[in-house]
């Protein structure tokens, strides 16, 4: 709005017929017919009367009255370009225009204009109301918008951890270092080597992280067995054939006995047998398809240690025989309680009849622990008793005296093996007298030879049984 002036009804004179005056005295243009501005003004920024005023401003002819009106027409235009414009200019840039231009206030009608407009003000964006029109008091957004959730940003300063809810914990193995590792996968082995479960043995080694000494656990193992029995040596193919595809592969299998092969001149020091032992381990190993069929085939001619040829020629040696004539799956023999019964009485005669042969005592030890039968001794005990009886000469009850004596002094059979074996021929004495007529006497006879030699205590002796009464008076008569 303008203020009226002493010169106004003057001004008022001298505007053309497109203006009209208002109550409070105000030039402003007239409205055509349809009520709206003339767009002939808007459409073309300068009439006749217009261009006539600027040319008496150009000549310097400007009275104080045509000054005015044209500071009037100025203003009027710049109201209309705010009404109309669609883009998003800033409103102190459209006022200062007409500010530099007329000199006057451009903050006159920013209240006015800028009432509940949601435009934005400051100048920048593309003409479209603020936050797509989704802005306002208590207004979460548009219309029909779907927030999804939002994971918590543990960067940010009001990060609350007790208010993520249950906390869950993963528990990290560090990987074991090639210092601990013999440490840690021994006593698993050995452990092994008495229970026999591969399953409990794959399931400790998984708990550790192993990362990439995996292989070592084949090495290791072997080299424990090789310190041990036949016994330790199959129950470790069994493990490495159980071990294969799950936890080993074929490739880590072979760098396991490759790194054996490079070790064998240390494991001699041990086992003087290592080369023809580990030898019977890869032949076992490719048959059990634990080590790729070409791993031999790797070694020709590539081979200068002396103890890694007599291992790889052992295993080609094996692998080249009729699977008739060898089978590779009893290539470390049946060990301890897994062979039938009949087969270790066979074993023991065997034994017995080669000692009485030989009269090597050290030998007989040595066939009766390759047995690994510690809960079978008795059956020795019972053979030995057996075949005093039945022989024709002291020469025999001698020898097999001693052999107990001297099993009785390394402690391979125990008391209770002992006792139980002579208890045995106690009780079938009777029988064995239908085909030995002089069994008791010569059971008497033995009996105080073996207390003697202290291989049996007294009560064994005084539990010999004697001929009966019966026997006896009908001898005496």
């Amino acid at each position: 709005m303008f203020k009226k002036e002493s010169s106004t009804p003057y001004v008022l004179a001298c505007l053309p017929e497109s203006y009209a005056r208002t109550d409070n005295g105000v030039a402003c243009l007239r409205p055509d017919a349809d009520g709206e501005d003339n767009k002939d003004g808007a459409n073309h920024p300068y009439s006749d009367d217009e261009d006539a005023l600027l040319d008496a401003e150009a000549n310097g002819n400007w009275t104080p009255q045509e000054k005015a009106l044209h500071e009037a027409r100025i203003k009027a235009k710049a109201k209309r370009r705010l009404r109309r414009s669609s883009s998003r200019n800033s409103t102190s840039e459209s006022l200062s225009e007409s500010g530099e231009a007329a000199g006057g206030d451009p903050s006159a009608l920013k209240g006015k204009v800028h009432n509940n407009d949601r435009k934005s003000r400051t100048g920048k964006g593309r003409g479209l109301p603020k936050k797509g029109g989704a802005g306002g008091k208590g207004v979460w957004g548009a219309a029909g918008m779907v927030y999804e959730v939002e994971e918590p940003d543990m960067q940010d300063p009001n990060y609350d951890e007790s208010a993520q809810g249950d906390t869950v914990y993963e528990t990290v193995v560090p990987e074991v270092e090639e210092k601990e590792l013999e440490k840690m996968v021994n006593p698993i082995v050995q452990e092994y080597f008495e229970h026999g479960d591969t399953k409990e043995v794959e399931m400790l080694l998984k708990e550790l992280n192993l990362g990439q000494h995996k292989y070592e656990v084949t090495s290791l193992a072997v080299s424990l067995s090789l310190e041990g029995k036949a016994s330790h040596r199959e129950l470790t193919s069994r493990l490495l054939s159980d071990l294969s595809g799950k936890m080993l592969s074929q490739s880590e299998m072979a760098h396991a006995f490759d790194k054996m092969l490079k070790e064998l001149p240390d494991l001699i020091l041990d086992t003087p047998e290592a080369p023809q032992m580990l030898g019977q381990f890869i032949a076992r190993a490719i048959a059990d398809h634990v080590l790729p069929m070409t791993f031999l085939d790797c070694y020709k001619g590539k081979v200068d240690c002396d103890h890694a040829r007599v291992a790889l020629d052992r295993a080609a040696v094996l692998l080249t025989m009729k699977r008739e004539m060898v089978r590779l799956d009893n290539v470390w023999g049946v060990g301890g309680g897994l062979r039938p019964v009949k087969h270790l009485i066979k074993e023991m005669n065997l034994l017995l009849k080669e000692y009485l042969i030989s009269g090597d005592i050290s030998e007989a030890e040595h066939c009766l622990r390759d047995l690994e039968v510690p809960h079978f001794h008795h059956e020795l005990v019972y053979e030995v008793v057996v075949m005093v009886l039945e022989s024709k000469g002291d020469t025999a009850t001698h020898m097999l005296m001693k052999l107990l004596q001297s099993l009785w002094k390394t402690g391979l059979i125990t008391v209770d093996q002992m006792n139980r074996g002579f208890q045995r021929v106690y009780d079938e004495l009777p029988e064995i007298s239908l085909d030995v007529p002089h069994a008791h006497s010569i059971m008497e006879t033995f009996v105080d030879l073996c207390f003697k030699e202290s291989v049996i205590t007294k009560q064994l002796r005084d539990a010999c049984p004697s001929r009966s009464a019966k026997f006896v008076r009908a001898h005496d008569c």
